[in-house]
């Protein structure tokens, strides 16, 4: 029987982000978001530099709403000197510690440094070219801004580069992702929901992520007695490459019969991720799932 912590004298519980990038400095950008829970709401704010090194060079958080301890929220600056790469999870945790709200900080980090991967600094000559509305142009521009892009997913594959040309492809990127202008506010913005729901003996999970290139809206139902998916599926209305980014999306429906266990969240790596799958539906899946055995805080 799963029976979530987070569902303990609730049958719903909501999580929403808001996140943002400003154009701050010429060499860095403000990442900003905003998460908020039925306990708690946080504001993190965080200066760092484009890629490919991702350096936190400063970052603040303020709490909205609920018992936030001050020690977790004075812990943050600390990350100063944090590159968002791997181990940023792990320095996130050493910083903040496991006070009231440490959990909803430290998953305001995460989201920080997925927003960091949306915006570039590129020449903006170069960038311009982004205004053709040629998709091949975009995703030449995307493996020069970011050099962690290759094999990320099937788009940045050679499988998929190789579509290009051979079937009808559209993407929604602009010149100002790679190159925006100086104070730029909101460069890029992003809206996410995740929810738990326990209705008619079945656990029904919820993800969604609309931003500026994407559109997700993931959902999940798993039966309450026996532990297994039961059903499974993902809207796409917006992708970076329309036509491509399409082909891995249906690789959701092979979870359904997975046993929701303690090793679901790595499986998940495989089946929805890789050169073969997609980054946004692998991590909005992997993050619904953790929360099934996070506790309130």
């Amino acid at each position: 029987m799963i029976d979530p912590p987070l569902l303990r004298g609730r049958d719903v519980y909501e999580r929403v982000m808001d996140g943002w990038i400003d154009n701050t400095h010429d060499d860095a950008f403000t990442h900003t978001v905003r998460l908020s829970d039925p306990d708690f709401g946080i504001e993190l704010s965080v200066v760092a530099t484009p890629p490919p090194d991702y350096e936190i060079r400063a970052a603040s958080c303020r709490a909205l709403a609920g018992p936030v301890l001050n020690d977790v929220l004075d812990g943050v600056p600390r990350l100063a000197g944090t590159r968002m790469v791997a181990g940023l999870t792990r320095r996130a945790g050493e910083v903040t510690g496991s006070g009231d709200g440490a959990t909803l900080v430290r998953a305001a980090v995460i989201e920080v440094a997925r927003l960091a991967r949306q915006v570039a600094k590129l020449d903006p000559e170069r960038a311009a070219r982004a205004a053709l509305a040629d998709p091949w142009e975009c995703w030449q521009l995307d493996t020069t801004g970011w050099i962690d892009l290759p094999d990320s997913c099937f788009t940045y594959s050679d499988a998929g580069r190789r579509l290009f040309g051979t079937r009808p492809v559209s993407s929604p990127m602009r010149p100002d992702l790679y190159a925006p202008r100086p104070g730029q506010q909101r460069v890029f913005a992003r809206e996410k929901v995740s929810r738990l729901e326990r209705r008619d003996g079945r656990l029904h999970l919820f993800h969604s992520m609309h931003d500026d290139v994407h559109g997700f809206d993931v959902t999940y139902e798993i039966d309450c007695e026996s532990g297994r998916i039961v059903d499974a599926r993902s809207l796409t209305p917006r992708l970076p490459y329309a036509g491509i980014c399409s082909e891995p999306q249906q690789r959701i429906r092979s979870l359904i019969g997975e046993s929701v266990d303690a090793g679901l969240v790595k499986r998940l790596g495989p089946m929805l991720g890789g050169s073969a799958g997609c980054a946004q539906l692998y991590d909005l899946s992997a993050d619904v799932f953790r929360l099934l055995a996070l506790e309130c805080g």
